[in-house]
C-alpha cells in the first residue's frame, strides 16, 4: 500500500522558452483465439509498450511532478526518470449458449515498469493521488478478473 508508480504519456512536453521536445513511444501488442466448438472460444492476447523522454522534456516532466502534484520531503536517494515500460497478458473464455448472447470471464495481469526511485510524502489535496504519508516510488502489479454478459441487438 505505500508505493506509487508514476507513467505519464504526451506527444510531446513544453520547455519553457525552448519549445516542444517531442516523446518517443513503441509498442507491440498480439493476440490469438481458439475456437473450441461453436459454443466456446478463448483468446490469449498481450501487449508491451514503452514511453521515452530525452533530456529537456524529463527535466520538464520532472519539474512538474514535483511541482504541481504536491510532492515534498523527496528522500536522498530520489531520482526522477519519466520513462516507463507497461506489459499486459490476458485470457478470455467465451461461451455462446445462443446467437447474440455471450458469457465471458477474462483475467488480466497488467505491470508497470517505472523508473522513480526513493521516496516522498503526498500532501493531501486535489492533485495528489494518496492521503498524507511516505510512499516508496516503486514499479506496480495488477491483476484483474471481469464476467461479462453481453446481448446482442
Amino acid at each position: 500500500y505505500q508505493s506509487v508508480g508514476f507513467g505519464a504519456t504526451s506527444d510531446g512536453v513544453y520547455i519553457p522558452g525552448g519549445g516542444i521536445e517531442l516523446t518517443e513511444a513503441y509498442g507491440i501488442r498480439g493476440a490469438f483465439n481458439h475456437n473450441w466448438d461453436a459454443y466456446w472460444s478463448s483468446s490469449l492476447f498481450g501487449s508491451y509498450s514503452a514511453v521515452r523522454y530525452n533530456g529537456n522534456a524529463a527535466a520538464s516532466m520532472c519539474a512538474s511532478y514535483i511541482g504541481a502534484r504536491g510532492i515534498g520531503n523527496l528522500s536522498a536517494d530520489f531520482s526522477c526518470n519519466p520513462n516507463f515500460n507497461v506489459g499486459m497478458v490476458g485470457l478470455v473464455t467465451r461461451w455462446t449458449p445462443v446467437k447474440n448472447l455471450t458469457f465471458s470471464a477474462e483475467v488480466l495481469y497488467m505491470r508497470l515498469d517505472q523508473n522513480f526511485t526513493g521516496s516522498a510524502v503526498f500532501q493531501p489535496g486535489a492533485t495528489s493521488p494518496k492521503p498524507l504519508a511516505t510512499y516508496n516510488f516503486k514499479d506496480q502489479d495488477t491483476v484483474s478478473l471481469n464476467v461479462r454478459a453481453q446481448r446482442n441487438f
